[in-house]
Parts: structure tokens; sequence; C-alpha cells
């Protein structure tokens, strides 16, 4: 939760010099530095899947029936978004899911969305996603008993294999450790295709339907 915590406070620190212009700005290639930072983003998932072997040895021993569990939370938290954006006149059915595709991964979602839609959606990913972890760390126990075992695991996402994993296995059982980062590693190989599924397919399904159907 710490993490969290810090992640938000830069995150309104920038927000507040960049509302009262304390940064020299237009000398900041910001285009490009966010660019940057997204290709370093992606290069580091890659090293970080790649690398853990027990990881893979994992995916290899666990019956095929796992994936539900991953593939069910990504459904839900698209759909959820998506459902979301009829009550906000400013978001498109498309940015909801993109939002929602963001699966509590807030660093590299965020990035995705603000190249392909701008700041603003940028925006509310990243604080949506933020707000889902911390959530969660402070959640679990009422998901738990009430929602069942899993549902720390829906409620984090993809940090369920990191930040959330100690507190879902306290209150959900070791065993459940296992299921927990399988599905965050799926998770965050997701993201980056489902980010760019809402942007760039999921409007043209969407202009299609309203076509054929409206």
């Amino acid at each position: 939760m710490k993490g969290s915590v810090i992640i938000l406070c830069f995150f309104a620190l920038g927000a507040i010099l960049g509302v009262y212009d304390l940064l020299p700005l237009e000398h900041v290639p910001v285009d490009n530095v966010s660019e940057y930072v997204l290709m370093s983003l992606l290069f580091v998932v890659g090293i970080g899947v790649g690398a853990d072997s027990s990881s893979w040895d994992l995916i290899k021993s666990m019956n095929y029936k796992i994936l539900m569990v991953p593939i069910l939370i990504a459904i839900g938290s698209i759909i959820g978004a998506a459902l979301v954006s009829f009550a906000l006149p400013n978001i498109s059915f498309a940015d909801g899911a993109a939002v929602g595709s963001g699966l509590g991964y807030y660093s590299l979602s965020s990035i995705l969305i603000t190249k392909a839609n701008g700041e603003m959606l940028g925006t509310i990913a990243l604080l949506s996603n933020i707000i889902r972890e911390l959530t969660t760390l402070i959640l679990v126990p009422f998901y738990v008993r009430y929602f069942g075992r899993f549902a720390g695991i829906a409620s984090g996402g993809a940090t369920s294999m990191d930040t959330t994993l100690p507190i879902i296995t306290k209150y959900s059982g070791k065993e459940i450790a296992v299921i927990s980062v399988f599905n965050g590693i799926v998770l965050t190989l997701l993201v980056p295709v489902l980010v760019y599924f809402s942007l760039s397919i999921l409007p043209i399904i969407v202009k299609l339907s309203t076509d054929l159907f409206g």
C-alpha cells in the first residue's frame, strides 16, 4: 500500500506543478518522453516475465481450466468499466472499455491510453487503476468473506502477482497464491493487447453494430 500512496503523491505533485505552471514545459519534449517511458516499461515487463522461469513452469504445470480465472476477470473488468461510460457524457463505450483494460496495471495502461487517446483518458485510467489496487489492499477481507476466496484475486487484477499478493494470500489461503500469481502474469501480458483492442478495434465494431441495428 505504501508504494501505491507514493505513486499517487507523485501524480498529485505533478498535477499541482502543471496547474500552477511551475515547470518550463515548453522546453520539455513531452511526447518523446512518454514514448521512451512506454518503450522502457514494455522492455522491463518482457524481461520480468521472460526471466522468471518458475512462472513458465507454473503455467505448464497447471490445468488449462485455470485460464478461466484471468479470462473472466478481464472480461468482467472491461464490461463493467464500459457500462459505466453510459453514465458519463464525455466517455464513450470504447473509452470505458480501455480504462477497464488496465486491469490494475496503472503505470503501463495509463501511458498506453495517453498515447492513443490523450491525457484526460490516460489520467482517468491512472486514477481508476490506482484506486483498484488501494481498495483491494483495504477491502480484501470483506471481499473474501462475502464473495468467496477468488474475490481478492479478481479485485487485484494484474497486481495479484505482486503488490496485493500478500493480502490475498493472508485472507484466501496459501494454496490460492499459485493461482493469484498465474492470474497476475496472464493479465499483465494481456493489458497492451486489450488496450489496443479497446481503442482501435472496438470503436469499429460499435460503429458497424450501430449502422446495422441502430
